[in-house]
């Protein structure tokens, strides 16, 4: 786990940690004001004196186990209203002239069982990727941290016979967004195993978690890399290495084919699934066709076989559906 990024709704919270001296304030002073704190001593001991700092050092160490606290990201709203109905307790507490010691303390008590009962953040999932699901807060500086993993997952290879069916799966082994899900794929042909986005060209309209190629030829051999995205952002770029092998060759020259399946809601009605297109293809044309999970063809295009060592060209031609 790395430090990510600082949370931009708390500057005066970093300057009250070099004022006070206080890493036990850590929690407070994130989601606590320097008015408010200020304000609950002098409604227990008055605006000056001796006994102020006396009320401060005892609001310090009331909160000392809170100091080094992480929470789940998307739980910050809630132990924030926890702390403003904290605050609210101890002025009505002051001024009923109770003990600020003994109310700090019951202060701190009930924070700590609200912190709880917090959800957490759930663990990091090697090898790679932007889990936003395991990102925390850290009371210690006010800041937000998420997994030290790189965007890009390690290259898988995959050896297929020369005729057969090859199936990449793009997924990820933590939690995923719910809304907003995309996928794009990309293909660097010639044979090349690499990560270099330089060498990859995009496959139009295939968007799907699941591709498929059928029957493997000598001009798929490469790499095809996914691209999963949350509103337009990268969460993981997934690689697979497709090394074609004329062991046992298949008899005729068939026509290959790349399906993209695209996720489908759940409860999602089936009759806005599409219909089998007819595909126009050339001679030597093999067809990409992007799918729904039942594996009904929904939009075709056409990988043409001229595949360089960074490039290929392509040709989309997008049918009408039957039912």
């Amino acid at each position: 786990m790395a430090l990510l990024a600082r949370d931009s709704a708390v500057p005066s919270a970093l300057v009250a940690l070099t004022v006070f001296r206080a890493p036990a304030w850590a929690c407070l002073i994130c989601f606590t004001s320097y008015k408010e704190r200020t304000r609950i001593c002098q409604i227990f001991v008055g605006t000056q004196g001796p006994q102020l700092e006396a009320c401060q050092e005892a609001f310090s160490s009331a909160f000392a186990d809170l100091a080094d606290t992480e929470i789940n990201y998307d739980e910050r709203s809630h132990l924030r209203d926890a702390f403003t109905q904290m605050t609210h307790s101890l002025q009505e507490i002051a001024v009923a002239q109770g003990s600020f010691k003994v109310a700090f303390l019951e202060a701190a008590k009930k924070m700590q069982k609200v912190i709880m009962e917090l959800k957490g953040a759930q663990a990091c999932v090697p090898p790679c990727g932007f889990q936003d699901v395991a990102r925390r807060f850290v009371c210690f500086g006010c800041y937000s941290k998420a997994c030290n993993l790189p965007l890009d997952c390690p290259v898988q290879d995959l050896t297929v016979t020369r005729g057969q069916q090859a199936k990449f799966s793009c997924t990820v082994n933590f939690q995923l967004p719910k809304e907003e899900i995309t996928y794009s794929w990309r293909f660097a042909g010639g044979g090349v195993r690499t990560q270099d986005q330089s060498y990859f060209r995009d496959i139009p309209r295939a968007q799907g978690y699941l591709a498929r190629i059928r029957p493997v030829q000598p001009t798929h051999s490469g790499t095809f890399s996914c691209s999963i995205l949350h509103d337009q952002r990268p969460v993981a770029r997934l690689y697979f290495f497709l090394n074609e092998s004329a062991a046992l060759e298949a008899a005729g020259d068939g026509v290959g084919a790349m399906e993209a399946k695209p996720e489908r809601a759940a409860g999602q009605a089936r009759s806005s699934d599409a219909g089998q297109p007819v595909p126009a293809r050339g001679p030597r044309g093999h067809r990409i066709s992007q799918c729904d999970p039942s594996g009904v063809d929904i939009l075709s295009m056409v990988l043409q076989e001229q595949l360089t060592k960074v490039s290929f060209a392509y040709l989309l031609t997008l049918f009408s559906s039957l039912k």
